[in-house]
């Protein structure tokens, strides 16, 4: 994403509480499950990626995980996750970035992806970001990638997005890339309306 997509995004967490935006999860149950299956070692090092103000690194931290980075392009989104986390934030690893433009710091044996990849509508913006997550992931390490399914919405936040299947996303990654497991489930938003996610569980084999 661009400067735009930052201000969009800054925008957004500067006026909505986390908790009000139509992708929040109290729960983030699937994500987690799949990580916790594809590295079952908590002191494997993981990045989540577009995490805006997600709990999920509450939950890795409750579950033991001792290695967490977290990245998203607005620094309120951050903000609001540092501030809940209270005293706990010192323990995660936080960068303020666009996910194609990041430079990992360090290899990692997990990226999770659940907000970022589905607003990726040119193909360049997208292979950018299959660069830095080839640059990022250790061989052998883990994707855990949740977009728009086939089905769902066309939009979220006002911008295009692009829906994933298996085929679509298996193009996209490339052959390097491993699948294991494909599930999809209804979101429902904090508005009360259903949201088609598809999640996938790649190994990355290069």
């Amino acid at each position: 994403m661009t400067t735009d997509g930052q201000r969009h995004w800054t925008d957004v967490y500067q006026n909505r509480a986390t908790d009000a935006v139509s992708w929040y999860q109290a729960d983030p149950h699937l994500s987690l499950a799949l990580i916790q299956k594809a590295v079952p070692e908590t002191t494997a090092a993981v990045l989540d990626v577009g995490a805006g103000g997600s709990v999920l690194v509450d939950r890795l931290l409750d579950a033991g995980y001792s290695d967490i980075s977290v990245l998203d392009i607005a620094a309120p989104a951050l903000a609001q996750a540092k501030a809940r986390l209270g005293g706990r934030a010192s323990k995660v690893r936080w960068y303020e970035a666009d996910v194609t433009a990041f430079t990992p710091p360090q290899q990692y044996d997990l990226w999770h992806d659940r907000a970022a990849f589905h607003f990726l509508t040119e193909d360049a913006a997208q292979q950018r970001y299959v660069a830095h997550l080839r640059a990022a992931l250790k061989p052998g390490g883990a994707l855990v990638i949740a977009t728009f399914a086939v089905g769902g919405p066309e939009k979220c936040s006002g911008l295009d997005i692009v829906q994933y299947d298996t085929m679509r996303m298996q193009t996209v990654l490339g052959s390097a890339f491993i699948l294991r497991e494909h599930h999809e489930e209804n979101h429902e938003t904090p508005g009360g309306s259903i949201q088609k996610f598809a999640y996938f569980l790649f190994r990355y084999q290069p």
